[in-house]
């Protein structure tokens, strides 16, 4: 899977790299870096544009400005109606989408792909062109007001885990909703969502990810056509964020909600997060994810938690490594019934505890290596996916060889390196543990 061959080609205007897996990288003069994946099985591309913008990056009492210019983002444009774009890409058979992280803000179609032409002119036009009205304005306020009440406020888990994560960190912007803050997202007015677009997109601070049946030169003819007149930023564009400082006190909380169907334990540290160069440490934790939870059968927790003792329904580990500053690793345990959450937590903490002592189950490691090398395998099928992680890495921090590379840094993890990973991430200081309960009776 990992590539031998490296070959660089001379461009008009730029400099292209093209690998022998169908993968070619390029920069426009004016700071637009573009990727293009070369599959061929069908007659169909994906085109996504990815801002190295999102909710860590926003001004202070403005949470939620990230979300709801992307939501803006679909309204109209010096040549184009509002709704025009969407109703353009469904007339011609394919369909389009957006979304916002704490990092980037990412736009895609998926489409024909002898449309490409008109899908990325389209693009280019809402990188700079883009006009809105004050009853667009006053009607998408109401629309993300209301999405936050779906998707957040009327779900005690979601809840919980917005809390958790304000509680996880102490200053970085990461303890802030992607969504925002309810009281902040009515403080935006368009006068602010107008300056952070204004601020935030342009091609320099932008990623074009083209994945399909397409070529590499064809690509980049199209975008020097549609992307290279729009200029870079006048103004250096730098991603500011507030620090977060050494966690020097564990803390725990409690989540009451009679919305919660079942009580559960989880607790969430501080971890690191894929580094460009040094992708090891996020590789063994991604083993130690699975190590720990992946399995309900054959994982620690799940093994020992579920199956022996009978301590617990339901129990999972997750690693989140993708960000451009800090991940995070989440332990979870759902007790079963009779058994308190102290005794679940209890367990769970005397299972990790167990796995720093006895080490790695050698048959258990190779069983999750040949799952992840499938996993990989598996993923060269999906153009959609991989241009999602091409949009990913480079708007966290990697680059292009970080995401080829990653493959083999993943099959080369070793016990040691598990075990090492472990010992740094578990520290309680930098955790958080929860409780959710329906009601305190139950403690």
């Amino acid at each position: 899977m990992i590539r031998a061959l490296v070959l660089t080609l001379v461009m008009v205007a730029t400099s292209a790299v093209a690998r022998d897996d169908g993968v070619t990288s390029f920069t426009l003069d004016n700071g637009l870096e573009v990727v293009v994946i070369e599959d061929r099985r069908a007659p169909v591309v994906t085109q996504m544009i990815w801002y190295r913008v999102g909710s860590a990056d926003e001004p202070q009492g403005l949470s939620g400005i990230a979300h709801f210019l992307e939501h803006m983002m679909f309204k109209a444009t010096e040549t184009l109606e509002r709704g025009e774009f969407s109703a353009v890409v469904a007339a011609n058979g394919g369909r389009d989408n957006a979304f916002t992280s704490f990092d980037y803000t990412a736009y895609f179609q998926r489409i024909a792909s002898d449309r490409l032409d008109l899908v990325m002119q389209m693009e280019a036009d809402r990188m700079r062109n883009l006009r809105f009205t004050d009853e667009d304005f006053v009607t998408e306020m109401q629309v993300i007001l209301e999405e936050r009440n779906q998707i957040v406020d009327s779900n005690a888990n979601a809840v919980a885990r917005e809390q958790l994560r304000a509680a996880l960190f102490l200053n970085h912007r990461y303890g802030i909703p992607i969504i925002g803050w309810q009281h902040e997202i009515e403080a935006i007015g368009m006068e602010d969502l107008l300056a952070f677009y204004d601020t935030h997109y342009w091609p320099d601070n932008a990623v074009l990810i083209i994945a399909g049946d397409v070529e590499a030169a064809e690509v980049r003819d199209l975008a020097e056509g549609h992307f290279g007149p729009i200029p870079s930023s006048p103004v250096p564009l730098l991603r500011d964020r507030p620090a977060e400082p050494p966690h020097l006190a564990e803390r725990r909380m409690i989540y009451e909600d009679a919305r919660a169907s079942q009580p559960y334990v989880t607790r969430s540290y501080l971890a690191p997060a894929r580094r460009s160069g040094a992708q090891e440490e996020a590789a063994a934790l991604v083993f130690l994810a699975e190590i720990l939870g992946g399995s309900s059968f054959t994982s620690v927790l799940g093994s020992r938690l579920v199956h022996d003792t009978g301590v617990a329904l339901f129990t999972g580990a997750n690693f989140s490594g993708s960000a451009l500053d800090h991940g995070t690793f989440t332990l979870t345990v759902f007790p079963a019934e009779g058994v308190s959450l102290q005794e679940a937590e209890d367990a769970m903490d005397e299972a990790v505890a167990s796995l720093l002592t006895d080490g790695i189950d050698p048959d258990q490691l190779e069983r999750i290596r040949m799952q992840l090398r499938a996993a990989e395998v598996f993923a060269m099928d999906n153009t959609d996916g991989r241009a999602r992680e091409f949009g990913i890495a480079l708007t966290t921090g990697l680059s292009v060889d970080d995401v080829l590379d990653w493959p083999r840094v993943l099959q080369e993890v070793t016990p040691e390196d598990i075990l090492a990973a472990a010992a740094a991430l578990f520290d309680r200081r930098q955790s958080v543990t929860m409780w959710v309960v329906p009601s305190r009776e139950m403690l």
